[in-house]
């Protein structure tokens, strides 16, 4: 059981440190700037935020997250900050850590992830109040619109032949449909996902089945090397403007 702090807010920031795709992806230089100093920024300048707790498994992250203003009361264990690491764990460790120590945790945990740097701290503030006010969510996710309908894309049949996606059907042509005939779909970002601790108390799911969705505009997340040099060389471009 936890001792829920009525009315509390911190932001997890997880940021793991062997990355493999792009190496110390988290502590790499955006703009002059580690990548994970971004959100941390970002979490500070949230006025709704009560404490930036950055998760990491490495001292030197630690202390970097530490120059930019975050707290790191813990190192997350090694054999949770592996490639099949998954949100889930961090934020058991997150909660249980804080009960053990603290004696409590947050009623609410926004989870601003590395990957996705450039946000607005007044947007963060936006959807936390927004979360207050929808008693039923269990938690709020970020998405924006694909500009392609998912109903357009294609799945495998198990004897090698194309169908739509979600469909029973194999025609095909369904695809071809204007994309005003489908509904609108749309993929998680990672600007702000916030999760309600009582009700992960009650459902041991990390977001269970009352997402509550906040639309956002397009954002940039980084991956892999050419996404920071993407990212950097707009950077470059609108200094010029």
């Amino acid at each position: 059981m936890y001792n829920i702090l009525k009315g509390k807010i911190y932001s997890m920031i997880p940021a793991r440190s062997g990355s493999k795709g792009v190496p110390d992806k988290n502590i790499r230089l955006l703009a002059g700037k580690p990548l994970i100093a971004w959100s941390i920024e970002a979490s500070l300048g949230a006025k709704l935020i009560d404490r930036t707790i950055v998760s990491t498994d490495s001292e030197k992250y630690a202390e970097i997250s530490r120059k930019y203003g975050a707290e790191t009361p813990f190192l997350r264990p090694a054999a949770l900050s592996g490639d099949k690491s998954t949100d889930t764990e961090c934020f058991e460790h997150f909660l249980t850590w804080f009960q053990e120590h603290e004696g409590g945790v947050p009623e609410y945990v926004v989870h601003l992830r590395p990957t996705t740097p450039l946000r607005d701290s007044r947007e963060i503030d936006r959807a936390i109040s927004t979360i207050k006010n929808i008693p039923p969510a269990q938690c709020l996710l970020s998405i924006q619109e694909m500009p392609e309908t998912a109903y357009k894309c294609f799945e495998k049949t198990s004897d090698g032949r194309l169908k739509p996606m979600g469909s029973d059907s194999t025609d095909t042509d369904i695809a071809n449909l204007p994309r005003q005939m489908f509904p609108k779909t749309y993929t998680g970002n990672g600007y702000v996902d916030i999760i309600r601790t009582s009700a992960y108390e009650q459902t041991g799911k990390f977001h269970g089945e009352y997402a509550y969705p906040f639309e956002t505009e397009n954002v940039d997340e980084i991956d892999v090397l050419n996404d920071f040099l993407r990212i950097e060389s707009q950077f470059v471009s609108n200094n010029k403007n």
